[in-house]
């Protein structure tokens, strides 16, 4: 019998530098600022790929409490440092109206490789995500834990869409941020292994052929790190409001331990092909919560309000478990009241149908995602 994984947890979050004037993403994160950030979080907050991007990074924790207090840590030191130079921060995973064309990537060697490689497909990468590493150190374990946590990928990003707009327009999606993303090779659902030697075996064939250096460029939607002995999921939009945030953090932990628990009595989820889930994986990129998803078993699209219920009552034992009650059933707030997405939405048409014209209205969604971006801290 596997021993029980920790189950610790790590949360990372991308957030955009905005000039507080005209609310367009800045062209560069003053070195000064990065400096004082470097010197007080060391690791914890890096650059990102795109100049006008940052990464901050939770230490590693024993649980969702410890977790969302680093984050918000976080968030507030790089509020705050950000104002000094007359910037904000926001948390959306795309900016309301910036454009890609004026931007840069950040002058480091594994950058410059990426946009080397990737030409405009890297070019066009004006996107922030959020992930959630889970310490899971058994590898085989990790594996089995990724082939079926895969299933209710399309459930976490329907609570995370916060990226509605691409430059200046509506796009029609809650997260626009996926359609971006998949135009990188390698990213979107992951592969179904039979374990972890089945795993190496295939990252070896691609750094044997020199396509990558290390399995860290396999961008799957969620993934074994190449770096720590964790399960990283990474579909998500980045929430705009942190304690949104520590909410899916919190039920995608739960997930993990009840397929452990599955795993523990000799049973499993059962595994839907990629084509099935790759549906929902679009219900919820299109509409988020909105339309619902697709009930594999029934064979008929369901509303998302009673897969969330399921979801909660599945994983209540873990969620107690892990002393997270609270947070897992947040995301009844956040159905009720509606994603980033839904917010920015909302605020646009009602200040164009007061008379703003187009970029007026988006500035006061820029204005509305810096406030959200630090409220509650």
């Amino acid at each position: 019998m596997i021993a029980e994984p920790k189950f610790t947890i790590g949360i990372e979050e991308e957030y955009y530098l905005v000039d507080r004037e005209t609310r367009d993403l800045v062209k560069s994160r003053p070195r000064e600022m990065m400096a004082a950030l470097e010197k007080k979080f060391k690791t914890q907050v890096v650059p990102e790929f795109i100049s006008s991007q940052i990464e901050v990074g939770t230490k590693v924790c024993k649980s969702v409490a410890d977790a969302g207090r680093d984050l918000r840590r976080l968030r507030k030191a790089l509020a705050r440092e950000a104002d000094k130079h007359d910037m904000a921060i926001i948390a959306a995973s795309t900016h309301p109206f910036a454009s890609w064309a004026t931007q840069s990537h950040t002058d480091k060697e594994r950058y410059n490789i990426l946009a080397r490689d990737l030409q405009a497909v890297a070019r066009r990468l004006l996107i922030s995500g959020m992930h959630v590493h889970v310490g899971v150190a058994d590898d085989d374990l990790r594996i089995d834990l990724l082939n079926q946590v895969s299933y209710f990928l399309p459930h976490l990003l329907a609570l995370s869409t916060s990226s509605p707009f691409w430059r200046g327009k509506d796009t029609g999606l809650k997260s626009y941020r996926i359609a971006v993303f998949d135009e990188l090779p390698r990213t979107g659902l992951p592969e179904q292994f039979e374990s972890w030697g089945e795993y190496q075996r295939h990252v070896n064939v691609l750094t044997q052929a020199g396509v990558i250096d290390n399995a860290s460029k396999l961008w799957w939607d969620v993934r074994p790190s190449a770096r720590f002995p964790t399960l990283e999921v990474r579909i998500a939009d980045i929430p705009t409001l942190v304690e949104d945030t520590v909410s899916i953090a919190a039920i995608y932990l739960c997930l993990l331990r009840m397929l452990y628990r599955l795993r523990r009595q000799n049973q499993r989820w059962r595994k839907y092909a990629n084509m099935l889930i790759s549906e929902n994986r679009w219900r919820a990129q299109r509409y988020g919560f909105d339309s619902g998803l697709v009930d594999f078993g029934k064979g008929e699209i369901v509303p998302y309000a009673g897969l969330l219920e399921e979801i909660i009552e599945m994983i209540g034992e873990d969620a107690a478990y892990f002393g997270c009650e609270p947070e897992v059933e947040h995301a009844r707030t956040i159905l009720q009241r509606g994603t980033s997405a839904h917010r920015q939405l909302a605020l646009y048409n009602e200040k164009r149908e007061q008379g703003a014209d187009k970029l007026e209205a988006l500035r006061e969604v820029v204005d509305h995602l810096i406030e959200e971006t630090i409220a509650g801290l």
